[in-house]
Order: C-alpha cells, then structure tokens, then sequence
C-alpha cells in the first residue's frame, strides 16, 4: 500500500557501505522504519543523507506492506524547514538527545495524531526561540500526558512528590523528592506543554532537574534507560 504522510526521523544507522536503515514517526501509522538504498554513495542515491538528520520534518510517500519490519520510500521532501534546529549546536544536541529518547519510548505502529501534532508543534516552537535552557525538561513532562503516565498534580501543596506514583504525599519514601529539589521539579509538572515558562536555572540545577525527570521516565517506562546522549548534553550545558 502506497501512503503519503509527514513524518519525524526518530534515529538512522548505516547498513552496509551505502544504504541507511531511517526510523521515522509518521502521522498516518506510527513507527515504521525504511531501508534507504545508496543513501551514502551522492551519484546514485535518490535521498541525500540530509533529509535524515534527528528530528528533521518530513513529507513522504512510502510503500508499506504488511508483515514487514522494514519499507520503501517512494519520495521524500523536507516538510518545514528548521532555521536553526540543525546548526544550532546547543539546540542540535538537545535533537539528539531528544531523538535518542523517542527511540527509545515510541514503538507503535498506529497512528496517534495527538502525539504526533505534540512533537511536531513543539520543534517548531523550539526553532523559533533563542531561550533552550528548558526545553527538553519541559518537552519530556509534557510528553508524559501522551504516554500515560502523567503526573498528578493535585495537593502540590504537600511537601513531597513521589516519583514512583507521581504524585505528592504527606509522608516521605525512597522516591520521593522535597525541598530545593521539590522547587526545582514543581513548575514542570503540569501536564501541558507551557511555552511561556522562563525559568533561569544554573547548569548544576538543570542536570538535577534532568536527572529527575529520566528517574520518572525510568520508573514508569519499562525498559527505559538513560541515554547514551546525557553526557554529551551536559557538556554542552555546563
């Protein structure tokens, strides 16, 4: 069957000398991966490389066959544009990480127009801003409305959040979090992605905040792990 759709490059590898094999999420069907002949080599590749960088936004039109793990692209363009996304080189390591992430996270292969709109809308919004402090912080707790496992936020009065049962208690335990850290993760709990939120953080404040959103993700998400990509992420922010 032959669809066209948008679709987001989740990650790339090289097979053989030539040829990349482009996972991607597409809005018509969710994860599908495509074997991308003589991608590598200029003069015979019908797709260059390019198009493939993490993340990048795409419009596709692809041969998809049942029973199959890997499919064809017929055509491929670049949907929108990133001004800076790609050469940005604090905004391309937050893609990368990101893309890492997705990876790791998205493995449906049915269509889920929400999440796909989420991603899409909020990487437009992340190319447009000189401020990305805070955007993959506020990218992943906003991603967890998508994957259920969003935290309540009922009672942030509590003085504990309990990363386990995401939510805030009365008592402490061994995952929850209070105090400085409590400041820190509060703002970001809201299940809505908040594309006003300027928060100045320190490097050392981010990389706290960071560590405990993935502890979320980890506790939540079976078979989550940290990524690769963290430490260079927190080189660059440093």
């Amino acid at each position: 069957m032959v669809v066209s759709t948008k679709a987001i490059v989740i990650s790339k590898i090289k097979y053989n000398d030539s040829d990349l094999i482009v996972k991607c999420y597409t809005a018509s069907s969710g994860i599908k991966s495509y074997m991308i002949k003589n991608a590598l080599k200029s003069k015979k590749g019908k797709f260059r490389p390019a198009y493939f960088q993490p993340l990048s936004l795409l419009e596709i039109e692809a041969q998809h066959k049942e029973m199959r793990s890997l499919h064809y692209l017929k055509e491929v363009r670049l949907h929108k544009p990133y001004e800076s996304l790609h050469t940005n080189v604090f905004k391309s390591t937050v893609l990368l990480f990101l893309s890492e992430i997705l990876s790791m996270i998205l493995n449906e292969e049915e269509a889920n127009f929400q999440l796909f709109e989420y991603i899409e809308t909020t990487l437009l919004w992340f190319d447009t801003v000189e401020n990305t402090g805070v955007f993959h912080h506020q990218f992943l707790m906003g991603l967890t409305k998508f994957l259920g496992i969003n935290p309540e936020i009922q009672n942030n009065q509590r003085s504990y959040f309990n990363l386990q049962e995401g939510k805030f208690q009365v008592k402490n335990s061994e995952y929850s979090v209070t105090g400085e850290k409590l400041k820190l993760l509060k703002p970001f709990l809201g299940t809505k992605f908040d594309t006003s939120l300027s928060i100045e953080l320190s490097s050392n404040q981010k990389q706290e905040l960071l560590n405990m959103i993935l502890d979320y993700f980890k506790l939540h998400l079976q078979g989550f792990r940290h990524p690769k990509s963290l430490t260079v992420l927190s080189q660059v922010y440093s």
